[in-house]
């Protein structure tokens, strides 16, 4: 297993359920190990198996949510 930390920079979130739906849709990724967002920051922190999960497949689960990841750290 090949496993990598990556932090996205978010715009759009604001509150808690905000928080819960990113983390439901980007956890559900066959791949993803966790994901963790810090709304005070906009980041979304995710751990997963590089060889499972693609990154574009991770930014377009968050903008299937109505979210948008502008950068990454």
């Amino acid at each position: 297993m090949n496993v990598e930390k990556y932090i996205f920079m978010v715009e759009g979130m604001s509150c808690g359920h905000c928080k819960n739906a990113v983390e439901k849709a980007v956890s559900a990724l066959e791949g993803v190990i966790s994901a963790f967002v810090d709304l005070p920051n906009k980041t979304l922190t995710v751990e997963s198996d590089a060889s499972k999960v693609t990154l574009e497949k991770i930014k377009e689960v968050v903008d299937d949510e109505g979210f948008t990841v502008v950068g990454k750290q």
